[in-house]
């Protein structure tokens, strides 16, 4: 079992960003990490399962105070083992040295910086309120502190971007140690500052290779469309964990869930979180939604699918994938051989 709990506070709102976050909701964080833990209490004891790995993800994790993750964490002492994963997000400006300390202290062994870009000039284009220096602070503070993996995320595809650029913004994640980069291409989202912007966005497949291609120079192994790691130690476990299609918890405001066939979404509006934090509204997955799902999400990475998955009248499609070498097929699982052809051979196979 995976568990995701979602912390909707952010010191301030990014140009690009969709994801559910408050940045005027501050007299609220006391109330909401109560309600958080109610609800963490019901779903743990509810479900009794081990859990593989944690991601606590917002918003901006690090724009509360650490002494609020102490009781969440004394929920979880009883659900994970000394394996398990627990990954928390932070902002290079709000994560100081002691907070980190305080997080590793209580638990958390991966730490991921919202970093974007190391380039001071991009960094105020996107509405980032850190700098280089911060950044680069953050990182080494956590390094030294001892966490088992530190993933450094970085995006592209912006109008002022170029090849030197992104170069070097990959460059200098890459001299400070950080052991996973999350590279993403920027994508216009509605509701975000940027939506009616069409000019900042340029999507350049060239681009996308080129990080790729720069990545695998540095040393970095490409094992999603977006994700890269030092070796197999540093894969994510909890991204797997979704791609294998494993069944996960989501806790907190706008936090999604999944078990069995039933996926659930809880309240986006915090007031109406607070008032009920165990409500969920459910959505259920018909067995055609699971398997177009596990396909999606097994071309976009090194995970794969279940040659099965795949109806009898489309096999032949896979022939042909397999001869233009497009993907590759072992023990009766379907891997894909480029990953950002990912959407396109995916329709191609269940249409």
């Amino acid at each position: 079992m995976l568990l995701y709990i979602h912390i909707p506070f952010c010191d301030s709102k990014c140009y690009y960003c969709s994801f559910n976050s408050y940045v005027d909701k501050y007299h609220l964080k006391e109330k909401y990490v109560e309600k958080l833990c109610e609800e963490l209490e019901f779903e743990l004891k509810n479900n009794q399962k081990h859990l593989k790995s944690i991601f606590i993800g917002g918003g901006t994790p690090s724009s509360i105070k650490a002494q609020f993750y102490e009781e969440i964490f004394n929920l979880l002492k009883d659900y994970i083992t000394n394996t398990t994963e627990i990954t928390i997000e932070a902002n290079p400006n709000s994560a100081t040295k002691e907070w980190l300390e305080k997080l590793y202290i209580l638990g958390a062994n991966r730490v991921s910086f919202g970093v974007q870009s190391f380039n001071n000039d991009k960094l105020r284009f996107l509405g980032r309120n850190h700098n280089k220096n911060s950044a680069i602070s953050a990182i080494q503070n956590a390094i030294c502190i001892g966490f088992n993996s530190v993933n450094c995320d970085i995006i592209y595809g912006i109008s002022i971007d170029s090849k030197e650029l992104i170069e070097e913004d990959l460059r200098v994640a890459a001299a400070l140690g950080v052991h996973h980069i999350s590279s993403y291409q920027l994508t216009l989202e509605e509701g975000t500052k940027f939506w009616n912007m069409q000019e900042v966005c340029v999507e350049n497949e060239e681009l996308a290779r080129f990080v790729i291609d720069m990545l695998k120079t540095l040393g970095y192994t490409q094992y999603e469309i977006s994700n890269f790691a030092k070796n197999n130690n540093y894969k994510s476990i909890h991204n797997r964990g979704y791609w294998e299609y494993k069944e996960y918890l989501g806790v907190g405001c706008g936090a999604v869930g999944r078990v069995g066939n039933q996926r659930y979404y809880k309240p986006k509006i915090i007031e109406e979180y607070l008032k009920n934090p165990l409500f969920k509204e459910f959505e259920e997955l018909s067995k055609e939604d699971i398997q177009i799902e596990k396909i999606l999400l097994g071309l976009r990475c090194e995970v794969g699918f279940d040659i099965d998955l795949i109806v009898d009248s489309n096999r032949a499609k896979l022939d042909l994938l397999q001869e233009q070498k497009k993907i590759y097929i072992a023990n009766n699982r379907v891997y894909n051989q480029d990953y950002l052809l990912s959407d396109e051979i995916a329709l191609y196979l269940i249409r």
